[in-house]
């Protein structure tokens, strides 16, 4: 098996080293393709065949990739929906793909492991500033504030500062 050092002659041969390196979207490897190979003719049939062989396909990378983006890095529905569409893939298997993964692994329970992780290592006590702090990041894992400060409130060494805020207000910050 010879490697051709990233010279692929066409656009097909280079599609599937990229897949064979990580998965992609359609669109995505579309873009690759094009920033690759400028207007060649080839790169439609190239994605048409990667396609038919089944090695690119959306459904199958919005529901992996979502299943993995909640379980591995504890990611909430809304972030794992701007991951997807960062990514490119089809819209219409999107919100699928985070049914299937939040079914598997409920938000909530994913909520509650990351608010364990981020309380490992927050400094006591726990400051207005630091409960807001912990608040966003965890809004930035795609968490919703409602449900945050639900989790935040049902911690005893959080209460006394969390009854003080409400979710509205960490939507302004």
């Amino acid at each position: 098996m010879s490697h051709t050092g990233g010279k692929e002659k066409d656009p097909f041969s280079a599609g599937l080293a990229m897949l064979s390196r990580r998965a992609y979207s359609v669109a995505e490897l579309r873009r690759k393709l094009r920033a690759k190979f400028k207007d060649d003719p080839r790169i439609g049939p190239a994605i048409a065949r990667l396609r038919e062989l089944k090695f690119l396909d959306d459904e199958r990378l919005a529901e992996r990739a979502a299943a993995s983006l909640a379980r591995n890095r504890l990611f909430g529905p809304h972030r794992t929906r701007r991951e997807l569409k960062a990514s490119l893939v089809n819209y219409r298997y999107i919100e699928p793909a985070l049914k299937q993964a939040y079914e598997e692994t409920p938000a909530a329970q994913l909520l509650e492991q990351a608010l364990e992780k981020k309380l490992r290592t927050l400094r006591l006590p726990v400051t207005r500033p630091r409960l807001y702090s912990l608040c966003h990041s965890l809004m930035r894992m795609g968490f919703n504030s409602d449900d945050i400060m639900k989790a935040v409130r049902a911690r005893p060494e959080l209460k006394p500062v969390a009854e003080e805020v409400e979710p509205a207000d960490l939507e302004g910050q």
